[in-house]
């Protein structure tokens, strides 16, 4: 029993290390869908299906970034960069309220050299953790203008 214990302990990074950033909503699907979108509209975007719940930005390069964080490292400049994000919203239930769960891969193809070609690098999740938060603050806002128009109709009413 204790080798599977003392094993897990051995590979335990690895199930923290590649977990995809992923964060649940407490907003219905529609909602979810929406505050992803106007957060990924600052990137192109390649396919949004929000029947199919996916969000995809066509390969955008940054070549310039990588070189000018890696300026500061040890590592070789990069010849070539690019990243692609997927965004995947999907619908779900807590208790009798309906949530969003909204899930964030960044694909990041870096060349070294022209003869190797380009390689796929894992993310820090930094960026989709950056997504994820303005995704919270985009819900967040829309909430307190709701709340705000809830207010305000009311006190309509009770002026009447």
């Amino acid at each position: 029993m204790q080798t599977s214990c003392s094993s897990y302990q051995q590979f335990k990074y690895i199930t923290e290390e590649f977990e995809i950033p992923s964060q649940v909503f407490n907003v219905p699907y529609v909602k979810g869908w929406q505050a992803a979108l106007e957060v990924m509209k600052a990137y192109e975007l390649e396919s949004p299906d929000q029947e199919a719940g996916i969000i995809k930005t066509r390969w955008t390069d940054n070549t310039l970034e990588l070189n000018f964080v890696d300026s500061f490292g040890g590592r070789d400049a990069v010849k070539s960069a690019q990243f692609k994000i997927i965004v995947n919203v999907a619908k779900g239930y807590k208790g009798t309220g309906e949530v969003s769960k909204i899930t964030i891969f960044k694909k990041q193809l870096v060349e070294q050299d022209f003869l190797q070609g380009h390689k796929e690098i894992p993310s820090d999740g930094i960026f989709e953790q950056t997504l994820l938060y303005r995704i919270q603050r985009v819900i967040t806002i829309d909430q307190k203008i709701q709340e705000i128009e809830k207010q305000k109709s009311l006190e309509a009413e009770s002026s009447f």
